[in-house]
């Protein structure tokens, strides 16, 4: 029987805001086994941004990097965000390790190709060191991951956090029997943002497709949603979509199915 492992990726005002990241922090730490913690942060990047007077362009859920957002991004995410976070598990008894993806070059990536959009300097997920990732956590290690990746060629690369942690379950879902869960402010997937009891329990990837169309989901939850079918198509076992508080309770919330 496989080990269990538990991928967490959390974003949102979660990360932005202390009370709700110590309610997190706490829940996570009791989490038993082999865990993994991905975490954004574009809200503290796009507010320092502001103060550099650096414009910040997103499109569809996914932020432009040029050379300048790019400095930005690597201090908030791979500095004070990850080492906020991992001072907070060390201070409950998780031997937690903060990494960006050149760091024990765990995640490679390649800069997006110029299509329609521009992105900058946004890195595509090419490979994941899965050796390496076992090695820390056989040890008793809980990685904290930020999103930053490289390239093998010594440039940096903004990359969604979503595809991160979906990358990462992919790449580990060999060795461990494998949950992914994207935590962010809300209970779930909500089909009337207005409500928050309006969780939508289950999406498969044709309901998907029609509350995109509908414009029910929109923005960052696009991402968050392809990157979740795709782990499950490669074998993930569950991915599911809820808040701090539905970690520690049974994984409430939006699960995705095939």
């Amino acid at each position: 029987m496989r080990e269990h492992l538990i991928i967490i990726k959390v974003g949102g005002q979660i990360v932005e805001e202390e009370t709700s990241l110590r309610v997190l922090l706490k829940d996570f730490s009791r989490i038993a086994g082999g865990k993994i913690l991905v975490h954004g942060g574009g809200k503290s990047a796009t507010a320092l941004a502001e103060k550099l007077g650096i414009e910040t362009k997103i499109v569809d859920g996914r932020r432009i990097t040029d050379a300048e957002t790019l400095k930005v991004a690597t201090m908030v995410y791979a500095g004070l965000v990850n080492k906020n976070i991992v001072a907070g598990l060390q201070a409950l008894g998780n031997n937690s390790i903060g990494l960006c993806g050149a760091d024990l070059d765990i995640i490679r990536a390649a800069r997006r190709p110029v299509g329609t959009i521009d992105y900058g300097f946004v890195g595509d997920i090419n490979w994941v060191n899965a050796q390496a990732l076992y090695d820390l956590i056989d040890n008793g290690a809980v990685p904290v991951v930020a999103p930053i990746t490289h390239d093998g060629k010594g440039s940096l690369l903004n990359t969604n956090a979503d595809n991160i942690a979906s990358e990462l379950a992919r790449a580990l879902c060999g060795k461990y029997e494998l949950r992914l869960i994207y935590c962010f402010e809300k209970q779930g997937v909500l089909l009337d943002q207005s409500d928050e009891k309006s969780i939508i329990p289950e999406i498969n990837p044709e309901l998907f497709e029609e509350l995109k169309a509908q414009g029910t989901i929109s923005g960052g939850m696009i991402p968050k949603l392809e990157s979740g079918f795709n782990a499950l198509r490669r074998g993930v076992s569950a991915v599911v979509i809820t808040n701090a508080q539905g970690i520690s309770g049974g994984l409430r919330g939006t699960r995705l199915v095939l």
